[in-house]
């Protein structure tokens, strides 16, 4: 009998890169993530569904075994910490940067100074390995503005290409991680799931050599 394997994605990029991914590995949904209203698809595996979350929950569920594997960001995976987790493959895709960002000048030597993100771990784990003192102020969008407004002194947040902070003036100013999306699994799952998860794991690893070549 077939193991059956569950996958947690997210909608927007992540979702849009894996599908040529999980194809490699046969598994296609059989309704399209953007217009079906389903929050678990059918495949055409019949072994194997998906489950589309907000990119914050995939790591919950899978750490928690509600999904057996799950592709997310490593920004997520950081601010999330990780543990009860494997992480064992770099699908190179989503990539992207994330950055302390502000106007020119302002990450300048000086005493305690305001941080605004929604990546509050990861920037206070940033600042106090560089025994730096700062405030954390917790936003959800719009982080360009946090500056602009006197809200905070910096930023941190995810920078592509960089042309929304350019157009606020603001610039890159210290490289925090190098962020791409990852392939996440159970622990459990791992052991109980193993030549399931181990095959799967394998041919997602092909499409990414394809991929890069």
């Amino acid at each position: 009998m077939t193991e059956t394997l569950t996958i947690a994605l997210s909608k927007g990029r992540i979702l849009e890169e894996s599908l040529p991914l999980l194809a490699h590995a046969g598994i296609a949904p059989l309704d399209h993530p953007d217009t079906s209203r389903k929050l678990v698809l059918d495949t055409s595996d019949a072994a194997v569904k998906l489950v589309i979350l907000r990119a914050t929950d995939v790591p919950t569920y899978v750490e928690y075994g509600a999904a057996d594997v799950g592709v997310a960001g490593k920004d997520v995976l950081l601010e999330h910490g990780g543990e009860g987790l494997y992480e064992p493959l770099d699908l190179g895709i989503a990539r992207c940067r994330m950055m302390v960002a502000g106007f020119p000048g302002a990450n300048a030597g000086r005493g305690k100074v305001r941080v605004a993100t929604k990546f509050v771990n990861i920037a206070r784990r940033y600042f106090a390995e560089q025994g730096r003192q700062v405030e954390t102020i917790k936003l959800y969008g719009s982080m360009e503005l946090a500056p602009m407004a006197g809200l905070s002194d910096l930023i941190v947040d995810l920078v592509d290409t960089g042309n929304t902070l350019r157009a606020n003036g603001l610039e890159p100013l210290e490289h925090v991680a190098e962020i791409s999306a990852r392939l996440i699994v159970n622990k459990a799952a791992m052991k109980m799931k193993h030549r399931r998860i181990k095959a799967f794991t394998q041919c997602l690893a092909g499409a990414v050599g394809k991929r890069a070549a």
